[in-house]
């Protein structure tokens, strides 16, 4: 597929997420960690604005010079923005207007995406600029769930949605030889600089599961008294239990005898086959260790991963997040990327049933803060 027809694809696959929501729906921001959809609708494209637009278009006029302000999210060589918890209160400019200025900037973008472009520099700022928009849009399912999952009437996304009804395709454990593995990107086309360099690691003889952990493993774990026992947690996991008073995932409902699960289908019985998510890193550990085994590192995941079927669920892994032999931030807003949230975060492996279409690497790096639960994210056990 041609760059021009990946943005024209990447970016009307965001608008087709929002599509099923309602006009009030695009605007809330129940939490800190999520962002509105009119938000997400507006960063994405102040991306493309600000990163290629105003360098590569040579008629380039701003749009709205307090979008720049508003929808910039970290990047502090662009300049202020508005604080991350504040995003919910801009109930201007509204969702009609949001989507005009998409329509602005894709046209200009597509003025500089001709088929005969040879400008190398400007194809992997586009190429950034689509794989950050992917990012977003798993973003956005998951910001959606949270805010439609704390509506008193549960109200469904997409009647149809099966996002988290799917069950393991195989089972068993794969025995992984003691020696040296390589890990890391090390190809010529797209990956974020946090994948890279490709580099030798030496592991220790291990076992890793070829299924994830599923609802009903889990639910013995909770029937267990495992939010009780502070043997199986961390401090700082404890420390979150005691805080929440945490005592099932997120999204989990007792209805009479039986438990329930909202999902973006509304609320339905919750099917002990299907696959857990939304645990976070504390969750993950704990139930781990109540099973007498552990998380795999994340050399451990990719030394293996090719033998196992993965992409249903973000795995927590026991590692933290952390620079690769070599790494280098790049100069500029670019740089702000990845390399500056290097510190008190956990690194998921896979992907997930949210994640975009073409976007999943097995050298993938995704991290969150460890107490984080509103992205898919699953279990794989180790030992």
């Amino acid at each position: 597929m041609q760059l021009r027809e990946q943005f024209i694809a990447v970016r009307q696959l965001t608008e087709a997420i929002c599509a099923p929501l309602s006009v009030e729906d695009h605007v809330p921001q129940p939490v800190t960690f999520v962002s509105p959809p009119k938000w997400h609708l507006a960063h994405s494209t102040w991306f493309f604005e600000q990163m290629i637009l105003r360098q590569h278009h040579p008629a380039f006029e701003v749009y709205d010079v307090m979008y720049g302000y508003m929808f910039n999210s970290y990047y502090n060589f662009v300049g202020e923005r508005t604080e991350r918890v504040a995003r919910g209160n801009l109930t201007r400019p509204t969702v009609a207007e949001v989507i005009a200025y998409r329509r602005h900037v894709d046209a200009m973008m597509l003025e500089l995406l001709s088929d005969t472009l040879q400008n190398q520099a400007l194809i992997d700022l586009v190429t950034l600029g689509l794989n950050h928009e992917q990012q977003h849009q798993e973003l956005l399912l998951t910001d959606i769930k949270y805010i439609l999952g704390l509506q008193p009437t549960m109200p469904k996304y997409q009647p149809e949605a099966r996002y988290e009804m799917d069950h393991n395709r195989e089972a068993g454990w794969l025995a992984m030889p003691e020696g040296i593995y390589e890990i890391g990107f090390g190809g010529d086309e797209f990956c974020f600089d946090n994948e890279r360099a490709r580099h030798k690691v030496y592991l220790q003889a291990y076992e890793i599961n070829r299924a994830l952990v599923t609802n009903g493993e889990y639910l013995e774990f909770v029937q267990a008294g495992g939010y009780e026992r502070f043997e199986l947690w961390l401090d700082e996991g404890w420390a979150w239990v005691k805080e929440t008073k945490a005592r099932h995932p997120l999204y989990w409902h007792p209805v009479g005898e039986a438990w329930h699960q909202y999902t973006l289908a509304g609320l339905r019985e919750l099917d002990s086959n299907a696959i857990l998510c939304h645990v976070n890193y504390y969750e993950a550990q704990a139930f781990a260790t109540w099973k007498g085994m552990r998380l795999p590192t994340e050399a451990e995941w990719e030394a293996a991963q090719a033998q196992f079927p993965w992409g249903e669920r973000w795995e927590w892994t026991q590692s933290a997040y952390l620079p690769y032999p070599g790494f280098q931030i790049a100069p500029g807003a670019v740089g702000e990327y990845n390399g500056k949230f290097m510190v008190n975060q956990m690194v998921l492996r896979g992907a997930s049933v949210a994640t975009s279409p073409g976007h999943a690497r097995a050298t993938y790096r995704n991290f969150f803060h460890p107490h984080l639960q509103w992205q898919f994210s699953g279990i794989r056990l180790a030992k």
